[in-house]
């Protein structure tokens, strides 16, 4: 196969802001993808199409769409975007799929879904991917981009009939998709999950953008203990991250609307990350011996509003 080039349809497993998009990118410049999502959406996406709503443009395509990942046995190239706590889930379904060497990649938040998908599907090439992108799931069928749209992409061996990083990242290009290739891509899920531990809790819990979550008196030194107590758990780990914080920095000057995907969970009632970000953090933090207080405390801040304690809603109402 030639390494700069990739033929046939492109698999989504999981539409919801970051599927929706990076799907509708490629749909966009003529790949064919296949979508999965539930039979309520899925049901608008054939109607309808996806409608994906930039900056520069606002515009619809027609999609191929289905609540059953049979539809992906075609798919030599399948992107993994559900939430971190339906990884296994998904591979389970995935499983008796896929095709031998079809390429499998985690754009997912976290830095162990891709080792949870290998786990699950041996006879697939499975990558991660860091993904830097600020968009949500107006509805069903339409996803609204904020910013951003970039991905670093893990290299994988290559090997007879499977696609290589080189023409994964060939296609990517052809849909207006930047993606770096990184030969060790672990430091770069480790500098993900770090602005993920950052912003993620503090935007869930103040329901504020990360614009104006920076701007709020003491936010910033807040920010920084997280940052500083994941930075000393993945040394502690042997990942040498760069300074991690002007891509912090960064986040807020590039994606000043965007309210962070934990954010987003919480607003519609729906179960977060939360487990895979502060969370792994945290429990890692215990393992190795690194004291974490700081993303504990946030952790348990957004249980609590994920899970409230019975009878919490009733005891606050009679203390009016």
């Amino acid at each position: 196969m030639d390494t700069h080039a990739f033929e046939g349809p492109v698999g989504v497993m999981g539409t919801g802001a970051v599927g929706g998009y990076y799907g509708a990118m490629l749909a966009r410049a003529g790949v064919p993808v296949v979508f999965i999502g539930r039979p309520a959406q899925v049901a608008r996406l054939r109607d309808d199409g996806l409608r994906l709503q930039t900056a520069a443009w606002d515009e619809r395509q027609r999609v191929t769409a289905s609540d059953e990942p049979t539809a992906l046995a075609p798919c030599r190239l399948v992107l993994v975007c559900v939430k971190s706590g339906d990884t296994e889930a998904a591979a389970a379904q995935l499983a008796p799929v896929l095709a031998p060497g079809t390429v499998v990649l985690s754009l997912q938040n976290g830095v162990d879904n891709a080792e949870r998908l290998a786990a699950a599907l041996p006879a697939c090439t499975v990558a991660p991917a860091v993904v830097y992108v600020a968009a949500e799931l107006a509805a069903p069928d339409h996803v609204r981009h904020h910013g951003r749209g970039e991905l670093v992409l893990a290299r994988w061996a290559a090997r007879g009939g499977v696609p290589t990083a080189e023409a994964v990242q060939a296609l990517c290009a052809r849909a207006g998709v930047p993606v770096q290739l990184a030969e060790d891509v672990r430091a770069a899920l480790w500098s993900k999950l770090v602005l993920n531990c950052a912003y993620n809790a503090l935007s869930a819990i103040t329901r504020l953008p990360y614009g104006r979550l920076v701007q709020g008196a003491g936010v910033g030194e807040v920010m920084r203990d997280v940052v500083a107590e994941c930075q000393a758990v993945a040394a502690a780990a042997g990942v040498v991250l760069p300074d991690p914080w002007p891509a912090v920095e960064r986040i807020a000057a590039t994606m000043p609307g965007q309210y962070s995907s934990t954010a987003q969970d919480l607003m519609r009632g729906k179960p977060s990350e939360i487990e895979h970000l502060n969370g792994h953090v945290v429990r890692l933090g215990e393992r190795l011996g690194v004291p974490v207080p700081v993303n504990r405390t946030l952790l348990a801040l957004v249980r609590l509003i994920e899970s409230p304690p019975p009878g919490a809603a009733a005891a606050g109402t009679r203390a009016g």
